[in-house]
């Protein structure tokens, strides 16, 4: 006999049980918040929630620690201007370090300063990365401690900062630890992106055209459009109208990618429409360290997978030779040396494992759509290596030409 709980106080020899199932909901909600300035003196956002009456406020903090040189004198005027007890744990950054033994000191740190869990929660001011790895720490620290996220880069705004997921990489392989759970907060300032290097800025807005390729076909023609102004720009507008096409942007990528992520939180459906770009990147990535960031190593995938999608009558040559262009506009790669028939071959048998033994690979369908397939051949993925390496040449020589001319 299966009861889901015991019905009485006791128990008799007729009514013993030897199984129970025990069924349990938790709602879950965050807010994705845009803050023009998060460290404005007048802006409490990032103080939330305020503290019992008589007491100050507490927080940890961990900082990028190039973002601490540019801006930790403000991040201190500000927390001192609120008279916050606070500690700026520093941390010096990259997907290199993007380790359990990075977490273990940031936890080492947070037992130093001693929070109480439920009603001061950490604050995270960085990228991507760090994005990740607090996540996770906050996630496992006493089995749940909130945390608020100030990401600081263009990836960390529109993919890293807004998702529930959170990871480290293990053992060679990308974020092959990780845990589902949301912050609490996270404010986004765009004006932390006028510090970012170029690079940078190039590197988030793989992840923009992502969802432009596979969702939102007017997001793709503002990068057609304004792509390089918004890259010299840092996304800072300055110019009115330029401003509005940044903003523009920016939301675009974010509520769809909020709009994909909402129902579907902790990925009890693998087909996936933002898993375009990452079945074949996160091998090229990790081979690649340090020499490819996400976002170029996500780039690098959507040009192969575009090419496969070509082939299949999917998307028209036409529209592909505008994804590359806009590739190459944006200062992305489309080609690295590491595109070899085999390690592709390797990385979508990995990533058949983690879909649950299907490929559930998804190819645009001209600009703005998706679809998914599960019958890629190593045949064909080295057919595409070949087509894109074709390609590129000859894009490379008729620069060149044009150069010369």
């Amino acid at each position: 006999m299966t009861r889901k709980y015991p019905t009485d106080g006791l128990f008799t020899h007729s009514n013993l049980v030897d199984a129970w199932r025990v069924e349990a909901t938790k709602p879950v909600s965050y807010e994705v918040r845009i803050c023009d300035d998060a460290f404005e003196p007048a802006n409490t956002a990032l103080l939330e929630p305020a503290p019992p009456a008589g007491t100050r406020r507490r927080r940890f903090v961990v900082v990028d620690a190039e973002v601490e040189r540019l801006h930790g004198q403000r991040i201190r005027q500000y927390l001192d201007h609120h008279e916050v007890d606070y500690r700026l744990y520093c941390v010096e950054i990259d997907e290199t370090v993007k380790e359990l033994t990075t977490g273990e000191d940031i936890v080492r740190a947070i037992d130093e300063f001693g929070i109480d869990r439920r009603r001061e929660p950490v604050i995270a001011i960085g990228g991507g990365v760090l994005m990740d790895i607090v996540g996770l720490v906050a996630s496992l620290y006493r089995r749940g401690t909130p945390v608020v996220r100030v990401p600081t880069t263009l990836i960390g705004l529109v993919d890293a900062g807004v998702g529930v997921k959170t990871g480290v990489n293990f053992n060679g392989h990308k974020n092959r630890l990780g845990t589902y759970a949301p912050a609490s907060l996270t404010l986004l300032d765009r004006s932390f992106l006028a510090s970012v290097d170029r690079r940078h800025i190039a590197n988030g807005m793989a992840e923009i055209l992502k969802m432009a390729l596979i969702k939102d076909a007017r997001l793709f023609e503002l990068l057609e459009h304004h792509g390089p102004r918004l890259l010299d720009e840092h996304f800072q507008g300055e110019r009115w109208a330029a401003g509005q096409v940044a903003s523009e942007v920016v939301q675009r990528a974010i509520h769809g990618m909020l709009q994909e992520l909402q129902p579907n939180l902790w990925e009890t459906e693998l087909e996936r429409v933002v898993d375009y770009g990452h079945t074949f990147s996160p091998t090229i990535e990790m081979h690649a360290l340090p020499a490819l960031l996400h976002g170029e190593a996500v780039c690098i995938d959507m040009a192969l997978t575009t090419m496969i999608a070509t082939s299949r009558g999917m998307v028209t040559t036409g529209d592909r030779d505008r994804v590359l262009a806009v590739m190459d506009s944006l200062e992305l790669p489309s080609w690295n040396d590491l595109l070899e028939p085999r390690l592709l071959a390797r990385a979508l048998e990995d990533t058949v494992r983690h879909r649950d033994g299907l490929q559930r690979l998804p190819l645009p369908v001209g600009i703005g759509d998706a679809a998914f397939v599960n019958d890629v051949t190593s045949e064909e993925l080295a057919a595409a290596v070949e087509d894109l390496r074709r390609l590129g040449t000859a894009r490379l020589h008729g620069a060149a030409l044009e150069g010369a001319a």
